[in-house]
């Protein structure tokens, strides 16, 4: 049975890369690579089951509705996958509903109900706070087309799920909008302290980006 948990893992991992190995968004399979490694170190720490920590963390972007048709064909796509593997039906279950609820649209999704899915949603939130996600916000900014930065664009206090993923914004809105907000919302002790560093450089980052665009320093 474990050696078959082990083969699913990395089959999840490698469906996971020849999905997104080119993706442009920032959502790309070394996105993946990093969200499964800080989900395997939360999973242990928290005490979650590792096996769907990982399956889900590997799949979670391949149904992001962003790099599909729709949220429904991006879940129809893993579900399919999910069916040709060795897997319980409680399992199978379990990586689903954890896919498909653990994205921000905008704030607008409920919270995590099982210990697994607030690890992996954790572990994706860890790699939209810090270093990286500075890296990641311009590189999706300039996949959809949007400014660094426009003073006369302020950030969008409260937005639909629909508005959050279609509407007009800048690069510094995207932190507003919902990086700097995300270190309140982390689920678990374990990511808690590694957000908290990560959302005090991002500060930084952005108090100085403000400071070289009014010609400060």
């Amino acid at each position: 049975m474990e050696n078959e948990r082990e083969r699913i893992m990395e089959a999840a991992r490698q469906f996971a890369r020849s999905e997104l190995e080119h993706d442009a968004t920032g959502h790309d399979w070394w996105h993946i690579h990093r969200v499964v490694t800080m989900a395997e170190r939360l999973a242990r720490a928290e005490g979650a089951d590792v096996f769907v920590c990982i399956a889900a963390a590997a799949l979670h972007d391949v149904a992001d509705e962003k790099l599909n048709e729709s949220k429904e064909a991006g879940l129809r796509k893993v579900s399919g996958w999910l069916e040709r593997q060795a897997m319980t039906d409680a399992d199978r279950a379990h990586v689903t509903d954890i896919i498909a609820t653990m994205s921000y649209r905008g704030g607008a999704n409920p919270p995590m109900r099982t210990l697994e899915g607030k690890v992996v949603q954790d572990a994706d939130r860890l790699d939209a706070i810090g270093a990286i996600a500075i890296a990641r916000t311009f590189l999706y900014a300039g996949w959809k087309g949007d400014p660094i930065h426009d003073p006369q664009l302020p950030p969008r206090e409260t937005m639909t799920a629909e508005e959050y993923r279609r509407g007009r914004s800048t690069a510094i809105n995207h932190f507003h909008e919902k990086l700097l907000k995300l270190s309140a919302l982390i689920n678990t002790p374990s990511a808690r302290a590694i957000a908290e560093e990560r959302h005090a450089f991002m500060e930084q980052y952005v108090e100085r980006f403000y400071r070289e665009w009014s010609g400060e320093m």
